[in-house]
C-alpha cells in the first residue's frame, strides 16, 4: 500500500479515463457501480476474495473466511438489485466483520480458544440490520482476544499484521477489521470499541473509525467486554463510506436495554464540505509529554487546515485526563470479570479433559482457554470487586467517570468539536507492546475517555511519519453529535485530497 499522495494522483487519473479498477473504488462507490450495472456484486467478491488469498498468508486479517457462503450471498443479492427488491445505498458490498459480533452460523470466537467452536444460532442486531441491507458478509476478522488489547497480538490464532509494515502491529483489539480495510481485503468492516478498539487501529492503519455515541448502535449479539463502554462502530476507506455503514448498522433494539431512539441516524446527510463558525477546542493536556513529535506536527496542522476553511480553532484545559487510564481498566476490568464468568466449559465452547469434579473441570477449562492478557485483566477486575476493596477502587473509578463526564460537558458548553491525536505514537513494532503492559495501556490515553463518558469520535488519517507510517486525527463530538464529527472530517479529507498533502 503506497503513500496517501501517490494514492490520490492515481485515483484522478482513473477517475479521468474511466479506468478506475473494483478493488480501488470506496464501498459507496462500488454500490453505485453495481446498481448502474458497470460491474455484479458476485464480480467484487471474487475480485476480493482472489485479493484475500493473495494477501492473507502475510496479513493474517481472518479468523474465518466463507468464500462458498460470500459467492452465494452475491448472486442472490445481484438477483434481488437487477429486480429492484434491494435499493439500499452499500446492498452488494462485501464486508468483514470483528470475531466478537454474533453472526448465524458463522464460527465466532472472539479470538479465544475457549470459543475456538462456537457456532451462533442468531446474528447480532447490527448484522441484521447490513443483511437487510443487502451487505455480504466475507468472514470474521482477528482481534486481540476479548477485545483486551491494543496490538491484536493476544489473539489465541496468532498476530495480525500491519499492511503499511508487516514488521509493526496494526493496532487493536479491532486490528484484523482495520488491516483488511487498509489492505483491500474487503470494502468496509465493522468493529467493536470498548476503550479506543476501532479508532486506534484505524489511525495505525490510515482508514477512518467511528465509535458512535453509546445506545447509538445495539449491543445485542456484540460478545461483552465492558458492557458500560462497548460499542460497535464502522471502519471504512474514507468519510462518506463511514457515514454509509453508520447509517445502516444504527437502529434502536428492544433486546438491548441500553439502545437509544433517535430520529437523526440519516448521517450521509453530514457529507457536507463546510466549517465556516465551527468552534474546535485543542485541549493542551493532548500535548503534553509523551507525544511523538511527528504525531503532534500533524494533528495540529490539520488544526490548521480546518481552520484556514473558516472553523475557530482555542486550545483549553480539559482537564482530569491523567485520570483517564486508571479509571477506565478499573471499571472495564470489573465488568470483564462479570461477563466472562459465563464461559464455565458447560454450555458451550471449549471444556479441559481429565479433570476430577466439577470445580476442577471450571478450573482448567478457564484456565487453559484463557489467554494471559484475559487472565490479568478478570484477577485485576476480581480484586477491585472484592469486599474490602469496592470502595477504594471500583466505586471511586465511578465517581471519576462521572467528572470527566462533566468536564466534556463543560467543553462543550464551549466548543462543537474537540480535536486531537488518536494515539501518541504511530505503529509500534510487534512484540515491542506486550513485553510491557503498562506501555500498552498507556497508548490509549487519547483514545479511552471518550468511552467513558459515552461520546462519539471519529479517527482519520492526517499525515505520514518519516517511517512512512500513517498518523491519526481525532474528532470528538458532544452525545448523538456525529453529523458535526462527519462534517468536519469531510471537510478536511477533501480539503487534503484536494491539495494532496496527506
Amino acid at each position: 500500500m503506497g503513500k496517501w499522495t501517490d494514492g490520490v494522483s492515481r485515483l484522478k487519473e482513473r477517475h479521468r479515463y474511466g479506468l478506475m479498477r473494483i478493488q480501488d473504488m470506496t464501498a459507496v462507490e462500488l454500490a453505485v457501480a453495481i446498481k448502474e450495472g458497470k460491474t455484479t456484486a458476485v464480480d467484487a467478491v471474487r475480485e476480493t476474495i482472489a485479493r484475500i488469498e493473495e494477501k492473507e498468508e502475510l496479513y493474517h486479517c481472518y479468523v474465518t473466511l466463507d468464500r462458498e457462503g460470500a459467492l452465494e450471498r452475491a448472486k442472490d443479492v445481484q438477483a434481488k438489485i437487477e429486480a429492484g427488491e434491494i435499493s439500499a445505498p452499500l446492498a452488494g458490498v462485501p464486508v468483514a466483520i470483528k470475531d466478537n459480533i454474533c453472526t448465524k452460523g458463522m464460527l465466532t470466537t472472539c479470538a479465544s480458544k475457549i470459543l475456538g467452536n462456537f457456532v451462533p444460532a442468531y446474528s447480532a442486531q447490527a448484522i441484521c440490520n447490513l443483511l437487510r441491507n443487502g451487505a455480504i458478509i466475507l468472514g470474521k476478522t482477528n482481534m486481540d482476544e476479548f477485545a483486551m488489547g491494543s496490538t491484536t497480538e493476544t489473539s489465541a490464532f496468532g498476530v495480525t499484521r500491519n499492511p503499511w509494515d508487516p514488521a509493526r502491529v496494526p493496532g487493536g483489539s479491532s486490528g484484523g477489521s482495520a488491516a483488511a480495510v487498509a489492505a483491500g481485503e474487503c470494502y468496509y468492516a465493522l468493529g467493536s470499541d470498548t476503550g479506543g478498539s476501532i479508532r486506534q487501529p484505524a489511525s495505525f492503519c490510515g482508514v477512518v473509525g467511528m465509535k458512535p455515541t453509546y445506545g447509538t448502535v445495539s449491543r445485542y449479539g456484540l460478545i461483552a467486554y465492558g458492557s458500560s463502554l462497548d460499542q460497535i462502530g464502522p471502519l471504512t476507506k474514507d468519510v462518506a463510506d463511514c457515514a454509509a455503514v453508520l447509517e445502516s448498522i444504527a437502529s434502536y433494539d428492544t433486546k438491548d436495554s441500553t439502545s437509544m431512539r433517535r430520529q437523526d441516524t440519516d448521517f450521509t446527510s453530514a457529507l457536507i464540505a463546510d466549517v465556516k463558525g465551527l468552534r474546535i477546542g485543542i485541549p493542551d493536556d493532548y500535548f503534553k509529554e509523551g507525544l511523538d513529535g511527528e504525531v503532534k506536527a500533524a494533528v495540529l496542522q490539520a488544526a490548521k487546515a480546518l481552520e484556514e476553511k473558516g472553523a475557530i480553532v482555542e486550545h483549553f484545559d480539559l482537564s482530569l485526563v491523567e485520570y483517564a487510564i486508571p479509571t477506565y481498566y478499573t471499571i472495564a476490568a470489573a465488568e470483564a470479570s462479570s461477563n466472562l464468568e459465563r464461559f464455565d466449559g458447560i454450555k458451550y465452547g471449549y471444556r479441559a479433559t481429565d479433570y476430577k469434579g466439577l470445580h476442577h473441570m471450571y478450573k482448567k477449562s478457564r484456565s487453559e482457554g484463557f489467554g494471559e492478557e484475559v487472565k490479568r485483566r478478570i484477577m485485576l477486575g476480581s480484586f477491585v470487586l472484592s469486599s474490602g476493596y469496592y470502595d477504594a477502587y471500583y466505586l471511586k473509578a465511578l465517581k471519576v467517570k462521572a467528572l470527566i463526564k462533566k468536564a466534556f460537558n463543560d467543553a462543550f458548553m464551549k466548543y462543537d468539536v474537540i480535536l486531537g491525536p488518536t494515539a501518541p505514537t504511530t505503529a509500534p513494532k510487534l512484540g515491542e507492546s506486550l513485553a510491557d503492559p503498562l506501555k500498552m495501556y498507556l497508548g490509549d490515553i487519547y483514545t479511552i475517555a471518550v468511552n467513558l463518558a459515552g461520546l462519539p469520535a471519529i479517527s482519520v488519517p492526517c499525515g505520514i511519519d518519516k517511517a512512512g507510517l500513517p498518523i491519526g486525527l481525532q474528532l470528538i463530538g458532544d452525545c448523538f453529535q456525529e453529523k458535526k464529527l462527519l462534517q468536519t472530517a469531510y471537510t478536511y479529507e477533501k480539503a487534503c485530497r484536494e491539495a494532496a498533502i496527506i
